[in-house]
């Protein structure tokens, strides 16, 4: 039976957002229309729950998208970042923050040798690629359909996340001539890939290696091993944008689980600790190209703001192996539990998981791409999330987002989340 949610202050919120704020919000998916709702207003966090201005509380698997994987309102986390802003919240000068958090990252990703922080993923997947451009001395991109590398305009072209939630191919405002340069094939189509190849010189192959933007949708098997051979036998360099899986899936991300080493990587979400920080990072020769050491220019005021690097330092300490291997039990947990509760309540989905990612899809068939991702049921989808709403559990309002389990969340609200989960099933079956 569902329990109706307290909303009167949510409401009263979101009517004066909407005077203010595009769509009453400021990021799309939070508008939470895709499932067919007004937006819920938080109030706070503590470990892996939410509190909303209404008082009601929820098991979160939203976790901010991602970068709280020690859960909310860490202590040690809140600690750094306190010690941190009593010294002052910003400088425009090198911290020693900044190089303890690149010689951290360098030593779990052995690819990076030298890294440039930026705020968001965004900046560091765009400078990333303007590095790619630099050193081949080529323009083309090559990125798949329903990955997002961020709202930079060359590649909001069939991107996912977002944009796939609000049924938006490419944005306006976008010219023309920005995204004439990429060339957009589907994921885990290896044939597909081979030829566009073969047609066009690439500067970068982009790509997520754990997909999370259109759900998540892994690799299959030798397609980023296929990645690699292509770049190297093009000339053309192969950047991973692990913002989500960087820290996530294992200590150096998706390429230390696969074993395929990227040129360049940009990181985000975990590595900011709950702040806004990111980072592209490669070889010593290719970051070297970038000023003040070479001539391709990136630059930003906040770049290794020191509370961000508290906060990502203090996170990134934390994650050792016990870490990891309690993560992978937690997420396997809700997944093989969830995709029980669905098969007893008759309600046909895919869930598909990896160490802190899953993605429960409303299909009958397996979700391999972009095309069997939006073939989905969307509207079944937001008719269970509601449900899980009404019950206390706060999953991803969109069927193209990742659930971000957090190694906050107990065995008792793993638990409590498949009981929640089968309720929902069966109020929907």
């Amino acid at each position: 039976m569902s329990v109706s949610l307290r909303d009167t202050r949510s409401a009263e919120l979101y009517a004066r957002a909407l005077q203010y704020l595009p769509g009453g919000v400021n990021s799309p998916v939070r508008a939470m229309r895709s499932i067919g709702r007004d937006p819920i207003f938080i109030e706070r966090g503590e470990g892996a729950e939410l509190t909303d201005v209404d008082g009601n509380t929820y098991i979160d698997y939203v976790c901010s998208w991602g970068p709280l994987i020690l859960g909310h309102a860490d202590p040690e986390v809140i600690a750094a970042i306190t010690e941190a802003a009593a010294a002052g919240t910003t400088y425009g000068a090198p911290t020693a923050g900044e190089v303890e958090i690149a010689e951290e990252v360098s030593r779990r990703f052995p690819s990076i040798e030298m890294l440039r922080m930026t705020s968001s993923g965004t900046e560091a997947a765009m400078s990333a690629i303007r590095l790619a451009r630099a050193a081949t001395g080529r323009e083309k991109l090559l990125k798949f359909a329903g990955a997002y590398h961020g709202h930079l305009d060359g590649l909001l072209a069939e991107a996912g996340s977002g944009l796939a939630t609000a049924a938006i191919p490419s944005s306006p405002g976008v010219p023309s001539a920005a995204t004439a340069a990429t060339v957009i094939v589907p994921w885990n189509d290896p044939q597909a890939l081979i030829e566009a190849t073969e047609q066009h010189e690439f500067a970068a192959i982009l790509a997520e290696p754990y997909p999370a933007n259109m759900g998540l949708v892994p690799p299959a098997d030798g397609f980023l091993e296929l990645l690699r051979e292509r770049a190297t036998a093009t000339g053309a360099l192969l950047v991973f944008d692990e913002v989500i899986s960087g820290f996530r899936v294992a200590s150096g991300g998706a390429q230390e689980l696969t074993g395929v080493i990227p040129d360049l990587t940009a990181l985000g979400k975990i590595f900011g600790g709950g702040l806004p920080a990111a980072a592209y990072g490669g070889s010593r020769q290719l970051m070297e190209m970038i000023a003040p050491a070479g001539d391709v220019y990136q630059a930003g005021t906040l770049s290794g703001n020191p509370l961000a690097v508290a906060a990502g330092l203090t996170t990134l300490r934390r994650l050792d192996d016990a870490a990891y291997i309690r993560l992978q039990a937690t997420t396997e947990a809700l997944a093989s539990g969830i995709r029980e509760a669905a098969g007893e309540a008759g309600v046909p989905v895919d869930v598909v998981h990896t160490t802190g990612l899953f993605t429960v899809f409303f299909s009958e068939h397996p979700v391999v791409d972009y095309a069997s991702a939006q073939r989905c049921d969307l509207e079944l989808y937001g008719s269970w999330c509601r449900a899980l709403l009404a019950r206390g559990v706060y999953p991803p309002p969109s069927q193209f987002e990742t659930w971000f389990p957090s190694l906050a969340h107990t065995p008792a609200q793993v638990e409590q989340t498949i009981e929640i989960a089968a309720a929902a099933f069966a109020e929907i079956a």
